[in-house]
């Protein structure tokens, strides 16, 4: 069963389209977070996957990033869309809003974050440019209000910041914070995929004056919201570029493995 699109759905969004087909997947790694449902949307062959499984049950430092990204490249896709929930560090990012980052910082520990850690040949990948060019592109013109560009700073979670970190992502110029923006993005890279985002603002993060994030204000504001999301990532799937076979593959992102040697081939 093929798909050269997958959708990984955030908190709030445990399925995408009906009657699709599912599939079980092994991985090096171990299972995904839920079996892979595969269909047809605007044209092109999506699989969607739960992150945090079909009944949340996975808390985002738990999430099996690394399975969740090779059962998705075992079936064909080599463009990702991971949209997310986060907490807005700007007051001008109110609840609702979609931002399109094109960075993010990594301050998650704990987690398992690298494909590459057999011993043997040692892999590295560049992440300057942690997304897909291609896929935000899709993402800016899928006529939609976004905001265009900021910094993702992830956080492990499941705890939400306390004020003063909060106050600190701020500080640092960051745009939103969230749980589960990586390894994913990273390990996308490490598997050459294109990965992209779009952060659904669901909160006032801590730093911004006002009562602290609860997880039921977090669920409310993204039900409120996942039609839209749906909708806008269906316009991004009939925009995105065709598939080309890793060969010859021009984007970057499958690019980022081009003249290492592997310690094992990539499914």
């Amino acid at each position: 069963m093929h798909a050269d699109i997958g959708i990984i759905g955030g908190s709030g969004f445990y399925d995408f389209f009906a009657g699709a087909d599912t599939v079980e997947i092994d991985t090096p790694f171990g299972e995904p977070s839920a079996p892979l449902a595969i269909g047809e949307v605007a044209g092109r062959r999506v699989a969607f996957l739960p992150r945090h499984g079909f009944r949340h049950q996975f808390p985002p430092h738990r999430v099996n990033y690394r399975a969740n990204l090779w059962a998705l490249r075992s079936v064909g896709v080599r463009q990702v869309l991971a949209p997310c929930a986060v907490g807005g560090l700007r007051p001008e990012l109110a609840p609702g809003t979609f931002v399109v980052p094109d960075q993010v910082v990594d301050r998650t520990w704990g987690r398992a974050h690298t494909v590459w850690d057999a011993v043997g040949p040692v892999v590295h990948v560049s992440f300057a440019d942690p997304y897909c060019p291609r896929g935000r592109t899709a993402l800016l013109a899928a006529g939609e209000p976004v905001v265009d560009r900021g910094t993702l700073v992830v956080i492990n979670g499941p705890r939400f910041s306390s004020r003063a970190e909060s106050r600190w992502h701020a500080a640092a110029g960051w745009s939103v914070v969230g749980m589960t923006g990586m390894p994913e993005a990273s390990v996308a890279r490490e598997l050459a995929m294109c990965f992209s985002t779009v952060c659904m603002v669901t909160d006032a993060d801590a730093g911004v004056e006002g009562p602290g994030v609860s997880h039921a204000e977090v669920m409310q504001v993204f039900a409120g919201n996942i039609e839209r999301l749906k909708a806008m990532l269906v316009r991004v799937i009939a925009a995105l570029p065709e598939p080309e076979p890793d060969e010859t593959a021009t984007c970057s992102c499958r690019r980022a493995l081009d003249g290492q040697r592997l310690p094992f081939e990539l499914p």
